[in-house]
């Protein structure tokens, strides 16, 4: 009986054994760091009913399919025949993004998004649709099921679309710069639409969906545009000149040329000083595409077109003469700014602008586009035209110039007079700054005087006031200590009457007091003698008396 028992007791601890070996072999599955365990259940495979997850959704409550919780870096045990393990090497799954990465991901798993929609917002882990998720993940390393997410890493992204160049992934945005947001798609949670957003990026490090919006990265500020006419240079560098010292224009065409209303040719040299503020960038991505679209389209063609317009209206001579010149200068660029900043060229009658030119009437379009300056930098008229205008405005000059020096001559001589006025007063009033400084001076002293005899006449009437209160302070000093010594007398008598009465009599308190004068290690000894026998007695007890006796006792 006892054999079968241990028979019984080996093959119990054979099993036990067997099935611990399997479960630490088998079912044993070591998850190092960096990495995930993924589990896929596979049902029972004798007992139950296999029941399979819902399509697109992950297995839970004991169905059949993908479970969403990844197992951490460590020990797990799951049997292979129930379970379909697979360990994750998140950096073979693109998990881990280095700096100046970002990630977009797409989620397998969920719902379908309505149609025409494909962003799917939440974090990892928290969606419930397919899609592209509209958050990128910045740099880091992530534990996502690679059955749910798939990660595509991307660094700064390009995409030109004609003359426009777009921006995602890892986006920087320098200085002088703003970025404007071109949404791909509807965002339910911000409210924003499809197309080009009002409000830009400021300087900084943006990650951007590229699926979700695109960035424009446009230059914030002013820039020139010239437009300048064409001339002939000699061998050192040196603009060539005709016979009248006038430069060689090599291209006729160049420049801004135009007929005067006179029916002379001109050519100009004209500079627009514009630029494109924070505000005005989405409207020009949306309007042009880009900067140097802007200037192509509309700085250059209006330019050409205002002056053009404008300069045939005027003589040769109004484009000579200072003041006409200075109108044209005016009205150039008033119309240029009308029409950059969205005004009709038409003034309205009556309204003068800053530079003195009439307002223009807004427009219909606004083009968003501010200009700073629009200068007419040269005019160039032939000098047969040139001549006869100048010389006679320098004959005129001349003429002008000759008045106002008749007049400088006469203001020369009032002024000669006026300075003999100023000399003659300047000598005055010294004579009698002197004779005022003397007064001045002599009531000084006297004030000092004054004050002194006052000052001394208070010091005498203080030091009288002062011995007058040391006297006093004596007085009542010396009645004080009087008084003192007088209460401390009192005091001990009346101590002492006290004390007397406290023991009765007096005899009585010169003992109590005889007694506490004794030194505290006085011995007593009371003896007991008879009459005539003191000092035998005395001398038995080996004291020696200290009064000496008349009859001092013989010894026997």
């Amino acid at each position: 009986m006892f054999r079968y028992i241990l028979y019984g007791a080996g093959v119990i601890v054979g099993l036990v054994l067997i099935g611990t070996i399997f479960h630490w072999t088998v079912n044993r599955v070591y998850v190092d760091n960096g990495q995930s365990l993924s589990l896929k259940y596979k049902g029972p495979i004798i007992f139950g009913s296999r029941t399979p997850a819902k399509p697109g959704q992950f297995a839970v409550d004991g169905e059949v399919g993908m479970v969403e919780q990844l197992k951490g870096p460590g020990r797990h045990f799951y049997c292979p025949i129930w379970w379909e393990r697979k360990v994750i090497d998140h950096t073979e799954e693109n998990m881990v993004i280095m700096p100046g990465e970002v990630a977009v991901v797409r989620s397998a798993m969920g719902g379908d998004l309505p149609e025409g929609q494909f962003v799917v917002d939440g974090g990892l882990g928290e969606t419930k649709h397919k899609g592209i998720l509209r958050k990128v993940l910045g740099p880091g390393i992530y534990r996502a099921n690679p059955y749910q997410y798939q990660f595509t890493k991307v660094k700064l992204q390009s995409d030109n679309r004609g003359s426009e160049t777009s921006h995602s992934g890892w986006v920087e945005i320098p200085t002088g710069y703003v970025g404007v947001v071109k949404n791909e798609t509807d965002n339910p949670a911000t409210g924003a639409k499809k197309g080009v957003q009002e409000n830009v990026l400021p300087p900084g490090l943006y990650f951007i969906n590229g699926k979700e919006k695109q960035v424009y990265i446009v230059e914030i500020g002013f820039r020139e545009t010239t437009i300048a006419v064409e001339m002939t240079e000699e061998k050192d560098g040196r603009l060539a000149v005709d016979k009248y010292g006038d430069p060689l224009i090599s291209d006729p065409e160049s420049g801004i040329n135009y007929p005067s209303s006179d029916g002379f040719n001109i050519q100009m040299d004209v500079t627009a000083i514009w630029g494109v503020m924070p505000k005005q960038a989405p409207s020009l991505i949306n309007t042009f595409g880009n900067i140097a679209a802007a200037e192509e389209k509309v700085i250059y063609p209006q330019m050409e077109s205002i002056c053009r317009n404008t300069g045939s209206k005027k003589s040769a001579e109004e484009l000579l003469v200072g003041e006409d010149r200075q109108e044209f200068q005016n009205q150039i660029s008033d119309e240029l700014r009308a029409v950059l900043e969205g005004r009709e060229a038409v003034p309205e009658k009556g309204v003068k602008g800053e530079s003195g030119y009439e307002e223009a009437k807004p427009a219909i379009e606004d083009k968003n586009i501010t200009l700073l300056y629009g200068l007419v930098k040269a005019i160039y008229i032939p000098k047969v035209v040139r001549d006869p205008i100048q010389k006679g405005y320098i004959a005129d000059e001349v003429k002008l110039t000759r008045d106002v020096e008749k007049t400088t001559e006469k203001q020369r001589a009032l002024l000669e007079e006026a300075k003999k006025v100023v000399e003659r007063e300047a000598a005055k009033i010294r004579v009698e700054t002197v004779k005022l400084v003397a007064e001045q001076l002599a009531l000084g002293k006297k004030e000092v005087a004054e004050i002194k005899a006052t000052q001394a006449k208070l010091v005498a009437a203080i030091d009288k006031e002062t011995a007058t209160v040391e006297t006093e302070a004596k007085v009542m000093l010396g009645e004080a200590q009087a008084s003192a010594v007088q209460m401390e007398r009192e005091a001990k008598a009346d101590l002492f009457r006290l004390a007397v009465e406290s023991f009765g009599s007096g005899e009585a308190y010169n003992l109590w007091w005889f007694a506490e004068q004794m030194p505290s290690d006085t011995k007593l000894q009371f003896l007991y003698a008879g009459e005539g026998t003191l000092w035998t007695d005395l001398s038995k007890q080996g004291i020696t008396p200290t009064v000496p006796l008349r009859n001092p006792p013989k010894s026997k």
